[in-house]
């Protein structure tokens, strides 16, 4: 059997469509990206790390990267490998002492824990070919037309999910001016701007 080809690629962007969230994974290069339908929480975690939003407290994906950290390894990349009945499948490459380490993860983690530690992102060919869409389905609002996954009724639409990532993103631009934190501020005004705010 072949080894599987597997192709770099970038956390396009998150949306919501009638059915849930998704996140839309785009090989470099292509006109294709797939979409993944994810959770609630799982959206929330990955736009906290897009959007490098600070929490006072570290969230779980925070805490397995101090976890491997501490560990003295790093997180090397992470591969979306496999699509089955629907499911999609992924997996954590970890780096220690040139030893690699490949560990079985749900995609929303594996790409949750990618935009934090900003490791790159792969996904395999045969995921791309099965699942990929066209980017030309998604429009500059970040709206996929009807129908464009093959089971989609409803549009994609990025703008709700975008939105609070601007609040939270917002609400820590005023803590930092009240502190006068001011080069704070200005990554913080700058990702806002990286959003459309």
């Amino acid at each position: 059997m072949a080894a599987e080809t597997f192709v770099e690629a970038d956390i396009w962007t998150v949306a919501q469509t009638d059915q849930g969230n998704v996140v839309l994974v785009r090989p470099k290069g292509s006109d294709l990206a797939v979409p993944i339908f994810i959770g609630q929480l799982e959206t929330q975690a990955i736009l906290i790390g897009l959007g490098g939003v600070e929490v006072p407290r570290p969230l779980t994906h925070d805490l397995l990267l101090s976890v491997i950290e501490s560990l003295g390894a790093q997180l090397d990349r992470i591969e979306i490998n496999g699509l089955k009945e629907g499911t999609f499948y992924a997996r954590l490459v970890i780096l220690r002492d040139a030893v690699s380490l490949s560990i079985d993860a749900r995609p929303s983690d594996a790409i949750g824990m990618a935009v934090r530690s900003k490791c790159p992102v792969f996904i395999a060919e045969s995921v791309v070919d099965e699942a990929g869409i066209s980017v030309n389905l998604v429009t500059e609002g970040g709206t996929v037309r009807p129908g464009a996954t093959g089971n989609d009724s409803g549009a994609i639409d990025a703008d709700p999910l975008r939105a609070d990532a601007q609040r939270l993103l917002q609400s820590d631009l005023e803590k930092a001016i009240e502190a006068e934190d001011y080069e704070k501020a200005a990554e913080i005004r700058d990702k806002l701007k990286g959003l459309g705010g």
